[in-house]
């Protein structure tokens, strides 16, 4: 399962790696967010060697401000300080919404 982001800083040294990160950001009253914690780890099996990280949008709103998370659950692809992919919420439902974007920014 991925690894929970607890700072700031962690967030900004993830982001500005030279490997694509992958960050999603959730809430603990989410529904949905809880819905894809049950389908990630088959999803994350697949892309054993891309860096998976969770940030709570509530803790950090001005984090999911900056980059745009109006919804919950939401994949962030990052890389060298760019954002590079943006999954929204409405088409993060499902584990194949989830692999497909993956796929597509990672083959």
């Amino acid at each position: 399962m991925s690894n929970y982001i607890k700072s700031e800083n962690t967030f900004k040294e993830l982001i500005a790696s030279e490997t694509p990160v992958i960050i999603k950001f959730e809430a603990d009253w989410c529904p949905d967010c809880k819905r894809m914690d049950y389908f990630m780890p088959d999803v994350e099996s697949q892309f054993s060697e891309l860096p998976i990280y969770t940030i709570d949008k509530d803790e950090f709103p001005e984090i999911a401000s900056d980059n745009v998370v109006m919804g919950i659950p939401s994949l962030l692809v990052f890389q060298n300080n760019e954002k590079l992919g943006h999954l929204h919420s409405a088409n993060a439902k499902t584990p194949e919404e989830v692999t497909d974007f993956l796929k597509k920014n990672f083959n």
